[in-house]
């Protein structure tokens, strides 16, 4: 057999990532496209995560494991911060974490750590909200590549950062670090990356963190929202405006189907084709649906934005990057969490309009989505942020910077 030298040098040059990943759609699936950059390149990869996000990445094509393989952590996520909203008092335990992920870091960062060794990770690539993903590369002593996966903020903003701790600096890193012996310290980080366009935020050119001098990225966001199998009618546009409502995988179960009612309610009284990704929510309470409306379940948002004129959403991080993509007007009813930094984001640039769920009548809600579908500007302002995203570094170009790194 002929020798070929450059199939050598890419061989020899593969390395092996680990990537820790939050056990929730809209924490994993914005970093699954890296993910795969990482595998095309011909890179060893292992996604260790938990809950549902492992069936999710083994379907995305992944070697994943499951790093709390006795315990749906999501659930028991979501069942607390309902607890919260409810007002329900709960008996307080030593290690109660003191911010929402703080549990994923108490549960996670053991077999994160036991996978990575075993794996033989030369890098861990995390994200900046998930701090055993962080701890890991410390305890492996390998180094890191901390990526955002948020379009509402980064821990580039001074604004966000003031008063807040680093992912691993809170009490359940505390917790974590003195029961698995995890040394003091922050990972070794090859840079920090940034996936905002600059005109929302993010990064125009590289930049120096004036915390520690690591390096910022800028990386385009590609959107991924699981795969599907793509029916005739989401690939063409119809005569009329087509309009997608989501409220996401978390909203309808702390806040119920309240806010889509109102809005399928406004749509109908419109000249618009509906299309309702409500996911696993339970629709029982909404009754028969408009004639207009075409409720599918849970499918890829990416199979039939491209010919929507309108999403009307709640402001989760992906679910607001992914029409950015497709150039998409948006209407954003924020509910909790970062959903109000989304909405702001998308106003302010002009791509879409914000309205609270508490004011969003079915006249409030008609007249924002007739002036969304019909005043240019959204439209124009949309477009100019896709044409935008498509200027900035793809995630196999981050990939690639990342493994020079490590040399």
């Amino acid at each position: 057999m002929r020798w070929c030298p450059a199939i050598s040098v890419g061989i020899l040059n593969a390395v092996r990532i680990l990537f820790a990943a939050a056990p929730g759609y809209g924490l994993m699936l914005p970093i699954v496209p890296l993910m795969w950059a990482a595998r095309a390149a011909g890179h060893e990869v292992l996604v260790a995560t938990a809950a549902e996000m492992v069936e999710v990445g083994a379907n995305a094509g992944l070697q994943t494991y499951d790093t709390v393989p006795d315990r749906d952590v999501w659930r028991e996520l979501i069942d607390s911060v309902a607890s919260d909203m409810a007002g329900t008092e709960q008996a307080e335990q030593d290690d109660e974490p003191d911010s929402p992920f703080g549990l994923f870091t108490l549960t996670m960062t053991e077999r994160t750590i036991a996978a990575g060794r075993a794996f033989g990770a030369d890098l861990v690539v995390s994200t900046s909200d998930h701090a055993a993903g962080a701890l890991a590369a410390v305890a492996l002593d390998v180094p890191a590549l901390e990526v955002g996966n948020r379009i509402s903020w980064s821990m580039r903003d001074p604004e966000f950062r003031a008063g807040r701790f680093a992912a691993d600096d809170d009490q359940a890193s505390r917790t974590t670090r003195t029961e698995l012996g995890i040394p003091d310290g922050r990972p070794r980080l090859v840079a920090r990356v940034d996936p905002r366009v600059p005109s929302m935020g993010g990064l125009v050119a590289d930049e120096t963190d004036p915390r520690d001098g690591v390096a910022w990225w800028p990386m385009r966001f590609v959107p991924y929202n699981g795969g599907a199998m793509v029916p005739d009618w989401a690939l063409a546009r119809p005569d009329r405006p087509r309009v997608c409502v989501t409220l996401g995988t978390v909203v309808p179960t702390l806040s119920g189907v309240g806010t889509v009612s109102i809005v399928l309610e406004a749509l109908a009284g419109m000249d618009v084709d509906v299309v309702l990704a409500g996911g696993k929510a339970d629709l029982a309470s909404i009754g028969d649906l408009p004639a207009t409306v075409r409720s599918v379940g849970y499918l890829a948002l990416s199979s039939f934005l491209p010919t929507c004129s309108l999403i009307v959403h709640h402001g989760g991080s992906g679910t607001t990057a992914s029409p950015l993509h497709y150039g998409v007007p948006q209407l954003v009813l924020p509910s909790f969490a970062d959903n109000h930094m989304s909405a702001e984001r998308v106003a302010t640039r002009g791509v879409g309009l914000a309205c609270q769920p508490a004011e969003a009548t079915v006249p409030t809600v008609r007249e924002l989505v007739d002036r969304l579908l019909n005043e240019p500007a959204f439209r124009t302002a949309a477009g100019e942020v896709s044409a935008e995203m498509a200027t900035q570094p793809s995630p196999a170009t981050v990939i690639e910077r990342a493994v020079r790194a490590l040399d």
